[in-house]
């Protein structure tokens, strides 16, 4: 799964080091940069980045582009400076449906954490949709909304499968003092102790996906996905 990779590769990449903790970028005066697998496939739309200050993150903003005039359509929901970490247009990864009526968007919230956007496109009109979430599908649990959940990963992926269906691949990393969240996985987690106490406790799953004609998104039964090998 090539977009899974590159998101990898990019987390992996700028938490290496704190000296390279984010990736920015200095835009220019009207340069609206398109972001990584921003070009849709009919060649008529894109997906460009910009923002201010020395670390182009002021006022930060991904706007839909109508090609070949690299011409401001929209600004897409839910991509600003209060909750991006880079602003460099590769650390942005776009997936284009086949017939480019829709795009997922996925970038760092935090140094661990992918936000991932899918927006439906039609025309110069680009909507948010409610996203699918595995974990809670599995879980009834609301990552955002629970307090007793410590997560300190999260790299979800989208692969188009078909025009209007998906793939999409969901690990997350979670830190407990008890194996509950685990138990309540099963397959779909594993649990390893940590230095010092606690557990390390891992959520891996991937399923197909559908977009309906209304909008909404249907998944399928997750599977178990790949864990890694945590030190």
């Amino acid at each position: 799964m090539p977009h899974r990779r590159a998101v990898l590769a990019l987390l992996l990449a700028c938490a290496a080091s704190p000296a390279f903790a984010t990736a920015e970028h200095k835009y220019a005066k009207g340069e609206y940069a398109i972001i990584l697998g921003g070009k849709a496939p009919n060649g008529k739309l894109s997906i460009a980045a910009h923002g201010g200050g020395e670390t182009g993150s002021e006022g930060f903003r991904i706007y839909l582009m109508a090609e070949p005039a690299h011409r401001k359509l929209v600004t897409l929901d839910n991509v600003t400076d209060d909750n991006i970490l880079d602003s460099a247009p590769d650390a942005f990864h776009a997936a284009w449906s086949a017939d480019s009526r829709t795009v997922a968007v996925s970038f760092r919230s935090e140094r661990h954490i992918v936000t991932l956007n899918i927006y439906a496109v039609d025309g110069a009109r680009a909507k948010l949709l409610a996203g699918p979430d595995l974990f809670r599908d599995v879980t009834g649990l609301d990552v955002a909304g629970d307090n007793d959940l410590d997560m300190r990963s999260s790299v979800p992926a989208l692969t188009w499968t078909a025009p209007r269906r998906f793939h999409l691949t969901d690990y997350r990393v979670f830190v407990a003092d008890d194996t509950g969240l685990a138990d309540k996985l099963g397959p779909l987690g594993k649990a390893s102790k940590r230095d010092g106490g606690g557990n390390t406790i891992q959520f891996s799953a991937e399923a197909d996906g559908e977009l309906m004609p209304d909008g909404k998104i249907r998944m399928g039964k997750p599977t178990p996905g790949k864990f890694e090998a945590l030190d």
